[in-house]
């Protein structure tokens, strides 16, 4: 009997138990997930919170176990580049409901051949089955035009696709108000949004919640500054696992100023929840 292989997510950001070193994971850095110079930052995180998810998910010490992210802060520190890695994970407490680890993701210097740190992240884990069904919020869904009217990444501009093989990885389709970047003619509003969903037949799950929430364009797109803004910081809130569905994002950036911008992002389910949240400092595209 053939088993059913797992979802390309899942293997292009699956981890491996290093045999012999506790806490450490083997993974492969996907190229199809490239964009700009190096691999996307959301995928990144998604795979090191894979590895905190093994270590944090197993009960232990008459602990029971926290395999989902609640809030996880994370430093880009260089440019991760599709092949080995290994993420090196350090349980920092456990607790009954809420459990903190810490983990970083490690490429070997092609220069040097010493390990080089691509991403630290700090994180909270718990139990989003175990939380209550209350929600207070004065937040709304961002208003997107219906599926078959937003634009799929097949109508980028072919130097942007060529940057950018991600885009051959999911179904993303932008809200035709803020593509205007595409033929010379930004809004201003600093704002992306759209309608996102894997093509292979995948829910989402918190996991992919924190790919997701940097999977946009730049917002600096919609103020006419193109080109690859690499994220410096990202922290995620994962409020409540995502129904079945197509996912709704927006980003939104208020500042621009030193070179830099923040990125603000939010992703509603199909259920009209806010389902994950994030800020991220990114650096703005250099202007030749």
């Amino acid at each position: 009997m053939t088993s059913t292989p797992p979802p390309d997510f899942d293997r292009e950001t699956a981890v491996h138990p290093r045999p012999g070193e506790p806490g450490a994971y083997d993974a492969d850095l996907p190229g199809a997930w490239k964009v700009g110079q190096g691999i996307n930052g959301g995928v990144l995180l998604s795979m090191t919170a894979r590895a905190l998810s093994a270590e944090l998910g197993t009960p232990r010490d008459d602990r029971p176990g926290h395999p989902d992210p609640l809030s996880v802060s994370a430093y880009y520190l260089s440019t991760a580049t599709a092949g080995p890695a290994v993420v090196r994970t350090e349980t920092v407490r456990r607790g009954n409901s809420v459990s903190h680890g810490a983990a970083e993701l490690l490429q070997q210097d092609p220069e040097t051949g010493l390990p080089a740190p691509r991403l630290r992240v700090l994180a909270a884990y718990g139990a989003l089955a175990d939380q209550p069904d209350d929600v207070r919020t004065s937040a709304k869904p961002p208003a997107l035009a219906p599926v078959e009217e937003c634009i799929g990444s097949h109508a980028a501009p072919p130097e942007f696709r060529a940057e950018s093989p991600m885009l051959t990885r999911t179904d993303l389709r932008l809200d035709p108000s803020c593509v205007g970047w595409a033929v010379g003619a930004p809004s201003g509003r600093g704002e992306m949004k759209g309608w996102f969903r894997l093509p292979e037949t995948r829910d989402p799950d918190p996991l992919l919640l924190l790919t997701v929430l940097d999977i946009l364009p730049p917002v600096s797109f919609d103020l006419g500054v193109i080109g690859w803004a690499p994220t410096l910081e990202l922290t995620a809130h994962v409020r409540a696992s995502p129904a079945p569905g197509r996912l709704r994002v927006i980003h939104t950036t208020r500042n621009v100023a030193g070179g830099y911008m923040e990125e603000d992002a939010e992703i509603w389910d199909s259920a009209d929840r806010l389902v994950a949240q994030s800020r991220q400092l990114a650096r703005l595209p250099r202007q030749s």
